[in-house]
């Protein structure tokens, strides 16, 4: 009995200790916004104040407007940035790749690929996580084509991106940054499901079990949801930082010193050509979402049309070359091609479409 009795006694105190310890970080959670909050506020004056007083630049040049453009974005970004990865690590701890795979399984065509698309989002899976979630989808015996409306939407409708642009340039810019990503995503991977190409992915696909080890996360407690949060945070920003700091330079630089007249020119609505170019110029660039908003901010106030830089920004996240190299490795040419040919008319669309009606 005494045995026993010592036994719930320490259950008690370890509750105890976990609900004191979850409180503890609510409340430095709470004060960290407050104090977030603050500091955001304060950017703008003190990138002006460094940039005029203490630099002492003359108003108006053009190193004075770039120099304040990188200063007030670079912090700008990262306390977005901090605040985003957190609030998206929390989300990733309710989903694992395996439970994703689950929800989609059984599940017909076209109602799949909406689902698919809308998970793309909630689950932010890297380039690398490609090839065993394409296996796992295969093996759950998910359809060809749903598949493709996750592999399409989890890296084109990035979330770091749509948050970054709601802040800097509001709801309707960022809402149709999300309706047309998620529109090429389900739209690409309907037309690749009735194309029926499943002879296309490579045979050793079918042959094999997934090698995917299940992420321990339906069992962690809040306090513990929080503690993966934090190294989410830790370990995305340790990554995506110098992408940051290097996206913002080419954003100031563009816009201290690239004239407006010129930029209109080559990417406004008049050059038809504009569209297809920044596709281009988009595949083989290697840049983090994070990295590139900056460059939209600059190309689009110096008179950038918005379809032109979406399909660019869409481009470089959805249509990355290393992430195309890396699929190769589960799909035959064939397939590799319709994946590009097929997203690739999506994006010029897009950006047809915005250049004519906005």
């Amino acid at each position: 009995m005494e045995e026993k009795s010592s036994c719930a006694c320490s259950i008690k105190i370890a509750e105890g200790a976990k609900e004191t310890d979850l409180r503890k970080k609510g409340v430095f959670l709470g004060l960290a916004l407050i104090g977030w909050w603050v500091l955001y506020q304060q950017l703008l004056p003190a990138a002006h104040w460094v940039t005029y007083s203490l630099f002492g630049l003359p108003l108006g040049t053009h190193l004075a407007d770039a120099t304040a453009f990188f200063l007030y974005d670079v912090p700008k970004v990262f306390m977005l940035l901090i605040l985003i990865v957190f609030g998206v690590g929390l989300l990733r701890s309710f989903f694992t790749p395996e439970k994703t795979r689950d929800i989609l399984a059984g599940k017909r065509e076209s109602a799949g690929n909406v689902l698919a698309a809308l998970l793309g989002i909630a689950t932010p899976f890297c380039t690398c996580s490609a090839i065993p979630l394409f296996i796992g989808f295969v093996e759950a015996g998910i359809p060809l084509g749903v598949t493709f409306s996750f592999l399409i939407s989890a890296p084109m409708i990035n979330e770091i991106a749509l948050v970054l642009l709601y802040g800097l340039f509001g709801w309707k810019v960022a809402f149709l940054y999300l309706a047309t990503g998620l529109s090429i995503a389900i739209l690409s991977g309907w037309i690749i499901g009735r194309l029926h190409l499943e002879k296309q992915v490579e045979d050793w696909v079918y042959e094999i079990r997934s090698g995917l080890r299940p992420l321990v996360l339906d069992t962690l407690t809040w306090s513990g949801r929080i503690e993966y949060a934090l190294q989410a945070v830790k370990d995305i920003v340790g990554k995506v930082w110098i992408y940051i700091i290097g996206g913002i330079a080419v954003g100031a630089i563009i816009h201290g010193y690239v004239p407006v007249g010129f930029m209109a020119s080559i990417m406004g609505k008049e050059a038809w050509w504009s569209v297809p170019l920044a596709v281009v110029l988009g595949v083989p660039m290697y840049a983090n979402a994070a990295g590139i908003i900056p460059v939209v901010q600059a190309l689009l106030g110096k008179g950038a049309a918005l379809g032109t830089v979406l399909a660019f920004m869409m481009a470089v996240i959805g249509l990355s070359l290393p992430e195309t190299i890396i699929l190769r490795k589960v799909l035959k040419p064939q397939l590799i091609a319709v994946f590009i040919g097929v997203v690739t008319a999506g994006i010029l669309a897009v950006g047809f479409l915005f250049n004519a009606v906005l």
